[in-house]
């Protein structure tokens, strides 16, 4: 899948005609989602409360805290205006909900286990970054003087409606109310070609990468080192507090990767309806050139590692 990924983006540097047709891309990335979000769901109606309550609290404090963090430094260091700050913090508090699928794949490869509930973590995930950033730079252009107002009710409309909450939280429910039971009667078409439709996607995406290749120069040294740092930062945070909310190795492997992603799907949806002039150059070069292959080649197994040499355990 990572080569694949790579011929995406070789393909594109020796400027190939290999296109992937709109309708197919669609195609591959709803059944992606629905298919994570039924697998989910079952492995949720068989998990008891207790054991989902503490992982789901962590990861919504940790959702809404790091677009603060990563806000103040692109604004303090970086010296990003208002609206790029707090683009692109929105899009390191949310989730790449493909790099949490390469994550799964990479771990079953490997016979690594992990809760089946990650898929909640992930839907969890997706918003509070985005609300927050938004709320950050509504209160620091009225702060400036400037006009802060933000259409909140669209902008939710449009993160809730979003294709990957609804595909990843229908999946879930539909999961959840069937069962094993349910997943049985469709598993040779949502489970058995999982990762061949996955090698797929990953070829698309390595093609979308390498088209944004060409920009790497506009976002400047610090944003470049922005997207390995700040991932890599995040998921050790993941490694350190995953076995701390009563994770497994697997668990905590997954938590950091979802900690470490950068979102490119549902926050840019959401930026470009609730701060249209931030520079989507730089949100989407970051996330999207520079911490998504770097997440899918180093970052996975980096954070797998490091949960095994910190906690133990592991093949």
């Amino acid at each position: 899948m990572v080569l694949a990924f790579a011929l995406g983006v070789l393909a594109t540097l020796v400027r190939s005609d290999l296109r992937f047709p709109d309708a197919l891309y669609s195609a591959l990335s709803i059944y992606l989602l629905l298919a994570i979000g039924l697998k989910g769901g079952v492995a949720l109606s068989t998990t008891p409360l207790a054991h989902l309550w503490l992982p789901a609290l962590l990861t919504v404090a940790v959702g809404a805290a790091t677009p603060l963090w990563c806000y103040g430094l692109l604004r303090g260091v970086g010296r990003l205006s208002i609206p790029d700050a707090a683009a692109v913090a929105a899009h390191y508090g949310s989730v790449s909900v493909v790099t949490f699928i390469a994550c799964e794949a990479f771990l079953d490869r490997a016979g690594v286990p992990y809760e089946g509930f990650m898929t909640t973590l992930v839907a969890l995930l997706e918003v509070p970054a985005i609300l927050v950033a938004l709320v950050i730079a509504r209160s620091a252009r009225a702060h400036g003087g400037g006009d802060g107002a933000i259409a909140w009710r669209p902008l939710l409309g449009e993160v809730l409606a979003g294709r990957s909450i609804v595909l990843l939280a229908g999946g879930l429910v539909i999961g959840a109310a069937t069962g094993p039971t349910g997943m049985a009667r469709v598993e040779a078409f949502f489970v058995t070609p999982f990762e061949g439709v996955l090698t797929l996607f990953l070829l698309e995406m390595g093609l979308v990468t390498g088209r944004r290749l060409g920009e790497l120069r506009a976002i400047g040294p610090f944003l470049l080192g922005f997207g390995i740092v700040m991932p890599v930062l995040h998921g050790l945070l993941g490694v350190a507090l995953g076995p701390l909310v009563g994770l497994s190795l697997g668990g905590t492997t997954v938590l950091a990767v979802l900690f470490a992603s950068a979102s490119y799907i549902a926050a840019t949806a959401a930026v470009r309806l609730g701060l249209p002039e931030a520079n989507p150059s730089l949100y989407l070069t970051a996330s999207l050139a520079i911490t998504f292959p770097f997440n899918l080649v180093i970052g996975i197994p980096l954070y797998a590692r490091a949960a095994q040499a910190l906690w133990g355990g592991g093949p």
